[in-house]
C-alpha cells in the first residue's frame, strides 16, 4: 500500500458508516417513510395511545436505551482523529512495522480523560488523566494507554480495585464528585504508602493541566522492544507536547469547573477547528536487558521514574491531531482501549501492574459495549482484514460465508492458519521463568519514598509551594483528624519542613522524624523547565467604542500573526467601532467570559452604554488576572483602568504608550504564561 493510500485508509473505512440525514425525509429504524412525526395513534384525539404505533414504541425504546454504562475509571473524556509519522528507524531496536522508516505515516485515534470524575463532572478537576492513543497500524491496532504521571499508584494489581474504591465518592453518600479531598482516599494513602509517590504528582502542578494539549503522556508500564534477532530492550514510552507543560493555578482550576465544565475539551476541538493542531513527539527510554539491575531502583516498579538525565529520552516521531471527532458517541464514547493490543516487535514485561492490566480491558469492553464483538465497531476496526474461527454473538457485523469454523481441519486446507514470525506471525518474547508460586512483594520493591523525594527536589520554589497548599486544601477537607495526622506523619518522609507546614494548616500535631537521605534531583520533572510559546495562548481584548482603531488593528493583527487565538470582550455582543471607522465584532461579552479563562488581557476600554458597569468589570478582570499572575497589556487608552502602588512591581504589565515595540513585548510576555515574581 503506498504512503497516500495508507494515510487515508481509516478516513475512507469510517466513511461508509457516515450518514448525512440533513435534507432527507424522516423513516423508521428499517426505512418506512414516516407521515406524521408530532404526535402518538391514539382512539381519538383525546383517548388512550394505542399498542399498535410502533413507531413511537421504536422511538422511545431506542431513546430508553441511548445510554451504556460509562467507564468505571476514566469515563469524561475526549477524542480526536490524527496521524503518527516517524522520525528515524527503530529497526535496530524493534520490528514493530510502523517504526521501521522515517517518515511512515500511521493513523491514530487518541483521547483524553479524567478518572475519578463520571462523565458529567467537570474537565478541570485535581485528578490523575488519561492519555490513550490508538494506532491503526498494517500489522493491526496497536494501543498506548498511559497517563499524564508517569507511575502508578502502586505496585501490585491486586490492590488497584482498592485504590479506585478509596479515591470514588464515598459510598454512604456519593460524595465528592471528581475529587480526593475526603477521608477515604488519604485513610488508603497513609495505609498504602507505595502510593507516596503517586501522590505527590496528584498534589503538584501536573494535575491541574491548562490544556490536553500542554499536558505529557506516559504509558507508566516497562515495555519491551523485540528486534529482528530476537534481541530485547526494556522501554518506557513518553508524550511530549510542542507547547510544552503547562498547568492552571488551583483557584483557576475551581472557578472554572463551575463557569465551563467543559473548558478542555472546548479548548481541544477549537484549537483543531482553527487550525492549530495539537502535535506530541513519541520518546522512548530503553534499557538494555543486561542493564536491568544497574540501577539504584528496581526497573520492573511501576511506582518509579527512570529519571530522563540517567536514562535519556529518545524523540523517534510525532503525532498530529488534525480532526475533530463526527459524532462523540460512534466514535469517542465506543472506542475500545486494550494494553494487549500489540504488534509485533513489542511485548510485556513482568511489571507486575502491566501484567494484571492484560485482561482487564476486555473485560470491561465487553459489559459496556454489550458483545464480545465489540472491534466490529468502526473506531474500533482495524485495518488490516482479520481471520478467524471465532463466530457469532451479540451484534455480529460481520458475515462470514466459510463452512468450516474450527482449525485445525482439511476441508479447508488447515485455514485460517498461523503465519510463521518471520512473515509477520506475532511471537512472545522467551523471557525465562523461574521461581516459586508465591503471593509476596518483590524487595526491590520496598523503597517507597526515594522518588517522592526525588520529585520534590526537583520542583521549583513555586511548585513546592503549590504541592503544600493542595495538600492542605486537601487534607481540609478531611474530617478524621486521626487521618489527616496520619498522612502528615507518612510525608515527612518525603520532606520534613514541607510536612510541617501542611500540619500546621491541616491543625494537626508537627511530624516527628526526618524525610530520607536523598538529595538527588531531576530538572526533567519540573515545569519550570519546559517550553514556552505563544502559540493558541487565548488573550481577552477588552474593549468599547472609540478606541484607536490603527493602534488595536495592529496590535491584533500581530497577535494573530504569532499563532494567538483572539477573543474581544465587551459589554454586548455585536461590534465596536473606533474612532477611524474600524469595526471590530465583538465575541465575548463581559457575562459570557471570565479572566480565567483568558491566558493574557489586552486592556484597551472606550465608551458603553453603562459606562459604570464596564469601567467595573475591566477594573475586576484587570484584578483577576493580575492575581493569578498573568501577563497585561494596556493599550494607552486603557492605562488609566490600572491602580497601582510602590508595593507592586508590575511584572509582566505592558505598556503601549510611547512604546514602539509593545506588540513584540507583549506577545513575549504572554509566552511567558506567568510572572511569578509579581508583587
Amino acid at each position: 500500500m503506498d504512503k497516500s493510500s495508507r494515510d487515508n485508509k481509516k478516513n475512507e473505512q469510517l466513511d461508509q458508516y457516515r450518514i448525512k440525514n440533513t435534507g432527507k425525509k424522516i423513516t423508521t429504524n428499517e426505512g418506512l417513510k414516516v407521515a406524521n412525526n408530532d404526535a402518538t395513534l391514539k382512539a381519538g384525539e383525546r383517548g388512550p395511545v394505542l399498542m399498535q404505533d410502533f413507531h413511537f414504541f421504536q422511538k422511545q425504546m431506542h431513546f430508553d436505551t441511548e445510554r451504556i454504562p460509562e467507564r468505571v475509571v476514566h469515563a469524561r473524556g475526549f477524542g480526536v482523529h490524527g496521524e503518527f509519522e516517524a522520525y528515524k528507524s527503530m529497526k535496530k531496536y524493534t520490528k514493530a512495522g510502523f517504526l521501521q522508516e522515517a517518515g511512515k505515516k500511521t493513523p491514530v485515534f487518541a483521547r483524553f480523560s479524567t478518572v475519578q470524575g463520571g462523565r458529567g463532572s467537570k474537565d478541570t478537576a485535581r485528578d490523575i488523566r488519561g492519555f490513550a492513543v490508538k494506532f491503526y497500524t498494517d500489522e493491526g491496532n496497536y494501543d498506548i494507554l498511559g497517563l499524564q504521571f508517569p507511575i502508578f499508584v502502586l505496585h501490585d494489581a491486586f490492590k488497584f480495585v482498592d485504590s479506585q474504591h478509596a479515591l470514588k465518592p464515598e459510598p454512604h453518600n456519593d460524595m465528592p464528585t471528581a475529587s480526593a479531598a475526603h477521608d477515604n482516599f488519604w485513610d488508603f494513602v497513609a495505609n498504602n504508602q507505595e502510593s507516596a509517590h503517586f501522590v505527590m504528582w496528584a498534589m503538584s502542578d501536573r494535575a491541574l493541566p491548562r490544556s490536553y494539549r500542554m499536558m505529557e503522556g506516559f504509558a507508566i508500564n516497562t515495555f519491551r522492544f523485540v528486534n529482528e534477532e530476537g534481541q530485547a530492550a526494556f522501554v518506557r514510552f513518553h508524550w511530549k507536547p510542542i507547547l510544552g507543560v503547562h498547568s492552571l493555578l488551583m483557584e483557576e482550576a475551581q472557578l472554572i469547573g463551575g463557569i465551563d465544565p467543559d473548558y478542555h475539551r472546548r479548548d481541544l476541538r477549537n484549537a483543531i477547528e482553527r487550525g492549530a493542531y495539537p502535535v506530541f513527539e513519541l520518546g522512548v527510554q530503553m534499557i538494555a536487558e543486561e542493564d536491568e539491575f544497574k540501577f539504584d531502583f528496581d526497573v520492573l516498579d511501576p511506582t518509579k521514574v527512570w529519571p530522563e538525565e540517567v536514562i535519556p529520552v529518545d524523540i523517534i516521531g510525532k503525532m498530529t491531531l488534525n480532526r475533530n471527532v463526527d459524532n462523540f458517541f460512534a466514535e469517542t464514547e465506543q472506542v475500545a482501549f486494550d494494553v494487549t493490543n500489540l504488534v509485533p516487535g513489542i511485548d510485556f514485561t513482568d511489571d507486575p501492574i502491566l501484567q494484571g492490566r492484560t485482561f482487564t480491558y476486555k473485560i470491561t469492553q465487553m459489559h459496556r459495549l454489550g458483545s464480545s464483538n465489540y472491534q466490529e465497531i468502526p473506531i474500533n476496526q482495524s485495518l488490516c482484514p482479520f481471520h478467524n474461527n471465532q463466530r457469532d454473538g451479540v451484534k455480529r457485523h460481520r458475515i462470514d460465508v466459510d463452512q468450516v469454523n474450527y482449525y485445525e481441519n482439511s476441508i479447508a486446507n488447515n485455514t485460517p492458519g498461523p503465519t510463521p514470525p518471520e512473515a509477520g506471525g506475532y511471537l512472545h518474547y522467551p523471557e525465562q521463568v523461574k521461581g516459586r508460586k508465591v503471593k509476596e512483594r518483590s524487595d526491590s520493591f520496598k523503597d517507597v519514598f526515594s522518588h517522592a523525594r526525588l520529585f520534590w527536589n526537583s520542583m521549583s520554589p513555586v511548585e513546592k509551594q503549590h504541592i503544600i497548599e493542595a495538600f492542605s486544601f486537601e487534607l481540609a477537607n478531611v474530617k478524621s483528624v486521626s487521618v489527616r495526622q496520619q498522612v502528615v506523619d507518612m510525608f515527612v518522609n518525603v520532606d520534613k519542613e514541607m510536612a510541617a507546614a501542611i500540619a500546621d494548616n491541616a491543625g494537626v500535631k508537627p511530624p516527628q522524624g526526618d524525610h530520607v537521605p536523598v538529595t538527588a534531583a531531576s530538572p526533567a520533572l519540573s515545569q519550570a523547565n519546559t517550553r514556552y510559546y505563544p502559540n493558541s495562548l487565548t488573550v481577552g481584548i477588552l474593549i468599547g467604542d472609540g478606541f484607536d482603531g490603527k493602534e488595536v488593528k495592529r496590535v491584533v493583527d500581530y497577535l494573530k500573526e504569532q499563532g494567538v487565538f483572539v477573543e474581544i470582550v465587551s459589554e454586548k455582543l455585536g461590534t465596536v467601532v473606533g474612532t477611524d471607522g474600524i469595526k471590530l465584532k465583538v465575541t465575548k461579552t463581559f457575562l459570557t467570559t471570565h479572566n480565567v479563562l483568558l491566558d493574557a488581557l489586552y486592556i484597551v476600554g472606550g465608551r458603553a452604554d453603562n459606562q459604570a458597569a464596564f469601567n467595573q468589570y475591566i477594573t475586576e478582570f484587570i484584578h483577576g488576572a493580575y492575581k493569578h499572575y498573568k501577563p497585561l497589556g494596556f493599550a494607552a487608552s486603557g492605562q488609566p483602568y490600572l491602580q497601582y502602588s510602590a508595593h507592586n512591581n508590575l511584572a509582566g504589565v505592558v505598556f503601549a504608550a510611547n512604546n514602539s515595540d509593545f506588540e513584540k513585548e507583549f506577545v513575549s510576555a504572554i509566552a511567558a504564561r506567568r510572572f511569578w515574581n509579581r508583587t
